[in-house]
């Protein structure tokens, strides 16, 4: 990330709306405590998220990937007063550090923690969805694209991060597995007869996709 780029970022976080306490405490002990913390997402794509789920207000929310619990937080911000907010972990060491912050938050009766992997327990969610985010294994993204899109209702909202995958998609010399499965998951996205994506130059790249 050159030097323009990430005073640019901090320009932005000044000048959007600031995190509440608990996300910017998640956020250091993330980093104190938590292996590879750089895959949290961290200000400014936490207000995307929020605004997202403002906007959009939906009943029922999706997350692949919980990670420490910053994005879920983000995402709830929009819920309905009934709504829930089902994410999934692989990672069962991350659970206690998770549920800590989701017990001290006003929504700790509407998040729902899974773990688990996705692709085996989003099919056993009898729930049709208005906004998943999608920020697990990258190498399955192809495969979490095809298990959500009978979850996922008509004019819903999906969202997947790391899109850019550390700039390796452009680079076509890049053939490992991670940036395979992206490529072809943004290509898919790209000619899905009922998906309309728009992709963000946001830190890693963020897809912005809506079901039609």
């Amino acid at each position: 990330m050159n030097e323009i780029y990430q005073r640019l970022i901090t320009y932005a976080e000044q000048f959007s709306e600031p995190e509440n306490d608990l996300l910017q405490e998640l956020y250091r002990q993330t980093y104190v405590k938590i292996y590879n913390p750089r895959m949290i997402s961290g200000h400014l794509q936490g207000r995307i998220l929020a605004l997202f789920s403002r906007i959009l207000q939906p009943r029922y929310i999706l997350e692949i990937g919980t990670y420490t619990g910053y994005s879920a937080l983000c995402l709830a911000e929009g819920l309905a007063i009934d709504g829930q907010l089902h994410t999934i972990e692989i990672d069962d060491e991350l659970e206690d550090f998770i549920r800590y912050y989701f017990n001290r938050s006003p929504y700790k009766d509407n998040i729902f923690l899974h773990i688990g992997n996705a692709i085996d327990v989003v099919p056993t969610l009898n729930i049709t969805f208005d906004m998943v985010y999608i920020d697990g294994d990258k190498r399955e993204y192809p495969q979490y694209l095809e298990i959500i899109m009978n979850k996922i209702r008509t004019g819903g909202i999906i969202i997947a991060d790391n899109v850019f995958w550390n700039g390796k998609v452009i680079d076509q010399n890049q053939q490992d597995l991670f940036t395979t499965a992206i490529r072809t998951f943004n290509e898919i996205v790209r000619n899905h007869p009922q998906l309309k994506p728009v992709v963000l130059p946001v830190r890693d790249g963020i897809s912005v996709i809506q079901k039609i």
